[in-house]
């Protein structure tokens, strides 16, 4: 076989500032890779869930509806009050009930319950700073948190917002001449509860939240107010009335004498003596009586 003679060939070497310049280029290259990457495959941005908080929820209620949202043990987000750094008024010692505004707030995987609680009572400081509730508590005499209470006690009472400035009537006209408030919802924050029966015993209760037998406002506000009810507590209804019952849903009288409430309160105590025997004869006729 014939081989042809090829002379040897130089190998080229690269000089130092070659290979310096080929090795910054393959980073650059390397760099420019990573970075298409990165910008052809974004992170989808995590959608919020929504933690909806209903007016006139307690403080309890909203603790617990944190937790679920979050699924964390029952008692975290009421213990996270203590170190949370909320902006409560001096008044509130430390206690953010009817500071947790309703509303619905974003929840993600980063939320907390500092972080969440936090951001109920700045939204409820920014209500009560609006110039219509400001203004209006100012020329009631009542502080923010005072505000803040008899709202709470509007948003307990009220059979609809319709009722509210009317139910603060009430609560201003009564204050007006020291009486007692009376009201049933103070009765139920006391006993942690809700019902429309309040017996005798109920209003003989020792509690600074009985307001049958101490006059003024109570201690604490006894649930979450909403803007409503903050307006009405200081923009009340034009009117004399001192009592209101709701008879019926849809039905609230107000009164100026006791004599005509005491007529109200017999037509509620008839509808619902009413509404417990036809359900007690629906049950004895489900169970074949």
């Amino acid at each position: 076989m014939r081989h042809e003679y090829r002379p040897p060939q130089r190998r080229s070497r690269l000089t130092r500032r070659g290979r310096l310049a080929l090795f910054l280029g393959t980073l650059l290259a390397i760099g420019a890779a990573v970075l298409i990457t990165v910008l052809r495959s974004p992170e989808a941005p995590q959608k919020p869930r929504q933690l909806v908080i209903p007016e006139g929820w307690r403080a309890q209620q909203v603790y617990a509806a944190i937790d679920r949202e979050l699924k964390l043990p029952p008692g975290s987000a009421k213990s996270a009050v203590a170190t949370a750094g909320l902006a409560l008024p001096a008044e509130a010692k430390g206690n953010p009930e009817g500071y947790l505004f309703p509303a619905t707030y974003p929840v993600t995987s980063q939320s907390t319950p500092a972080v969440l609680l936090a951001y109920m009572v700045r939204t409820a400081n920014e209500k009560l700073a609006t110039k219509a509730v400001a203004e209006g508590g100012k020329a009631h005499g009542m502080t923010p948190y005072q505000t803040a209470t008899l709202a709470s006690i509007i948003e307990a009472e009220a059979d609809s917002r319709a009722d509210m400035g009317k139910v603060a009537r009430v609560v201003h006209n009564r204050l007006a001449k020291s009486m007692p408030l009376q009201m049933d919802s103070t009765i139920n924050y006391a006993l942690n509860r809700s019902t429309l029966d309040t017996t005798l015993s109920d209003t003989r209760i020792d509690s600074p939240f009985n307001s049958y037998e101490r006059q003024g406002l109570p201690p604490t506000p006894i649930d979450s107010p909403g803007l409503e009810a903050m307006t009405a507590a200081v923009a009340p209804t034009p009117g004399d009335w001192l009592f209101f019952v709701t008879v019926k849903p849809g039905d609230t009288r107000f009164s100026a004498t006791y004599e005509e409430h005491k007529k109200h309160v017999a037509d509620f105590n008839r509808i619902r003596a009413q509404a417990h025997s036809g359900s007690r004869a629906g049950q004895e006729a489900a169970a074949g009586k």
